[in-house]
């Protein structure tokens, strides 16, 4: 194997932005091999009426072939356990697959970006980025009522992509 090939299946299309700090993680933790990453873009395939986990899962791996599956819940009002457990019953109606990674955020989990402009510079892929950037102080932290939202603004500006 010459390269780790991973799809992230996540519920819309504003988690794709999650591929380069999956690519960072996937690094930081010894990968040496080539990424080649792939959000599972299901908005343009024919899916069930009300597809569940367990469709959008299947598919994907039909359409994103990988050796690695990332798939992202968030917790909402859920506890992590339980969007934890919610995968595995997902994956347990599938005959294969390759080896899961369950992503689920929770709120203040989310921020630890937020502490690191260099991190976040590498995890959006444009580590040259010389803008100032607007972090909020790590003492405030834990009362923002939205981190994904400001770091979803971090790395589109970061990216160049206002």
């Amino acid at each position: 194997m010459n390269d780790l090939r991973y799809t992230l299946v996540s519920d819309g299309s504003s988690d794709a932005s999650l591929l380069p700090i999956l690519d960072w993680l996937l690094v930081e933790n010894g990968v040496t091999l080539s990424i080649r990453s792939a959000w599972a873009d299901l908005g343009s395939i024919q899916l069930p009426k009300r597809p569940s986990l367990s469709d959008k899962i299947r598919i994907s791996l039909e359409v994103y072939p990988c050796n690695l599956l990332f798939v992202h819940r968030d917790a909402e009002s859920q506890s992590r356990e339980m969007r934890v457990d919610e995968i595995r019953r997902a994956l347990s109606d599938l005959a294969a697959s390759p080896p899961v990674v369950c992503v689920v955020p929770v709120r203040m989990q989310e921020a630890w970006l937020l502490i690191d402009e260099d991190a976040l510079r590498w995890a959006a892929g444009n580590r040259r980025y010389s803008g100032k950037l607007a972090m909020p102080p790590i003492s405030q932290l834990e009362e923002l009522a939205n981190p994904k939202d400001i770091l979803y603004d971090l790395l589109t500006q970061v990216c160049d992509l206002n």
